[in-house]
């Protein structure tokens, strides 16, 4: 199997609201039957109702509080990027549940809920290369142990 993944399904409680939180924050989203598509570089991030992600995947809908184990990194490329983007995040309504600050591996982070619970991390890893298209490029982890 190829290690790929193609589209992130956030299941959410009011998809008007939930299109436009990810619209203020600069998103281009194209709806078709109930279901937002945002096409993010090399990946799709889709919106769709709670109650119809739970149907489709064959569990049951356990209802949106909670941590549900998940959460969404945006790597950029500097410190200021990290900051403009939290900004960013808390004035189109996001809920920031850990402000910007300096990482345990040296990097710089923050995080933030959407509208419907799910976790964003946006952090700057100066470990970790990112192409010029925004593609994140891991480093050899062997090479680094030594």
């Amino acid at each position: 199997m190829e290690q790929r993944i193609s589209i992130v399904t956030l299941g959410v409680a009011d998809l008007p609201r939930a299109r436009a939180f990810y619209e203020r924050l600069g998103w281009q989203g194209q709806e078709i039957e109930q279901t937002v598509f945002f096409q993010t570089d090399g990946i799709a991030v889709v919106l769709w109702g709670r109650d119809k992600v739970a149907a489709d995947a064959g569990v049951p809908d356990l209802g949106g509080d909670g941590f549900g184990g998940v959460t969404l990194a945006h790597n950029v490329r500097s410190r200021a990027e990290v900051d403009e983007i939290m900004a960013v995040a808390a004035g189109a309504g996001a809920t920031v549940t850990k402000p910007a600050q300096e990482t345990f591996y040296g990097g710089y982070a923050g995080f933030f809920t959407d509208p419907d619970g799910h976790v964003w991390e946006i952090a700057h890893n100066p470990g970790f290369t990112l192409s010029p298209d925004g593609s994140l490029i891991l480093p050899d982890f062997g090479q680094a142990a030594g």
